[in-house]
């Protein structure tokens, strides 16, 4: 995983660099992008009271998450959209159950992020969009 300020995400490739989001010929995709809340993300830590030495906690990006947000709750469903900066547009369409690899980042941390969809959320993009660190987010109906 790589912690990327910029990126571009678009209806053919996903998040630019991860192969994962491709569209591949005859399929529709619905798991394109993932999303995570941070405040899922320390509330899962937390819960853990997973720390190092220095009270720091596993980055967010160990949750193998392409994108991260801070400040806005998803609601807890499917089938909204996801607007982030001035043209890129994600629609939801399931949640994301955290995989067995969370427990390498600390043990209990699968069932940690497992209630209130803090695993966060999984969705195709509509409208591609170059974005940055610091975008607008915002939820549309």
């Amino acid at each position: 995983m790589e912690e990327l300020r910029s990126v571009t995400v678009t209806t053919a490739a996903g998040v630019h660099g991860d192969f994962r989001g491709a569209v591949r010929p005859g399929r529709r995709p619905r798991r394109q992008v993932s999303l995570m809340e941070i405040e899922s993300w320390r509330a899962a830590l937390g819960d853990l009271n997973v720390t190092d030495l220095f009270g720091n906690m596993p980055p967010w990006h160990a949750r193998r998450a392409n994108l991260l947000v801070e400040g806005l709750r998803f609601p807890r469903e499917t089938g909204y959209v996801v607007a982030i900066g001035p043209t890129l547009r994600i629609a939801i369409t399931m949640e994301c159950d955290p995989c067995s690899r969370m427990e390498e980042v600390a043990p209990g941390l699968k069932g940690a992020l497992m209630p209130d969809w803090r695993g966060g959320v999984l969705g195709t993009v509509l409208d591609d969009g170059a974005i940055a660190v610091g975008d607008e987010i915002r939820i549309e109906t």
